[in-house]
């Protein structure tokens, strides 16, 4: 799939092919293409010996489009899956209603079909909940071949959608418009590449030092090139008074319990069960 959407990313696909675990027998294999625009269209595979399974797949638009994000994080082992599955917004749907409505009204009807299929995996944190659309996979279930065909179907669509959007997306000339675009694709890339709740995967297998490399070079590439902020910067909420960064996943300390946009894609999150 992959090698039919552009060409190798050279600097990425020179250095990040493939890697082995401190257990010397999980394997870690990686992919970078860009594209017209792509700017970086990557995947992380995990095969790990005692079953565990990883698929991190994205695909992140050039500045000059203003496209999602496509976002695929699937976890899997011989009896449990946490799934993540969205068109992340680049552009905060919370507050730019026409945002929206440009990417997600036509895609309503795809959220609810595998929603009902794929029902809400439970707590996500209102930190996280911004980075996510009316039309996010996030579930859990049991491994069983039906569950696994549902989700393969799952991405298969999503990732069409996605696919034909990009196709139909014009390119932004106005350098205001791309300034944005670029600051908000840094600032995604900086939640992710802090607080990405993986990252305690990849520390266990190949070791803190290469997982921060691996982190911040290769699944999360541009946060030390598309913009000059910090996480601090960001999200200044975070900052402890020593100056570094909480390592808490919430500082708001409420998360959903259930699924907080109604069949229209409307945020209810006011409505639903908080906890």
């Amino acid at each position: 799939m992959l090698a039919n959407c552009g060409y190798p990313f050279p600097s990425l696909q020179e250095k990040y092919s493939s890697l082995l675990a401190m257990d010397d027998k999980t394997e870690l294999q990686m992919l970078s293409f860009e594209a017209p625009k792509i700017r970086l269209l990557r995947s992380l595979c995990i095969e790990g010996s005692d079953g565990m399974q990883v698929l991190d797949f994205a695909a992140f638009p050039k500045p000059e489009y203003d496209l999602p994000i496509f976002c695929a994080n699937f976890f899997t082992t011989a009896k449990m899956n946490i799934i993540v599955l969205d068109l992340n917004p680049l552009h905060d749907i919370m507050d730019q209603e026409d945002y929206k409505e440009k990417y997600y009204k036509d895609l309503i009807p795809l959220g609810l079909k595998y929603s009902e299929l794929l029902p809400w995996g439970g707590k996500l944190t209102s930190e996280s909940l911004r980075f996510f659309s009316p039309i996010v996979i996030w579930t859990r279930f049991s491994s069983s071949p039906h569950n696994h065909s549902v989700l393969f179907s799952a991405f298969k669509e999503y990732y069409q959608a996605w696919l034909e959007l990009m196709d139909r997306s014009d390119e932004e000339t106005d350098a205001f418009q791309i300034a944005l675009n670029c600051e908000a694709q840094h600032k995604y890339l900086t939640w992710r590449s802090e607080k990405d709740p993986g990252h305690g995967v990849l520390k266990r297998l190949i070791g803190e030092d290469l997982a921060k490399n691996v982190i911040r070079e290769f699944l999360f590439n541009g946060v030390s090139d598309l913009g000059s902020k910090t996480f601090l910067d960001y999200f200044p909420e975070y900052r402890c008074e020593d100056g570094k960064v909480n390592e808490k996943r919430s500082m708001i300390g409420k998360s959903f319990e259930n699924r907080p946009w109604n069949a229209r894609g409307e945020f209810i999150g006011d409505r639903v069960k908080i906890v």
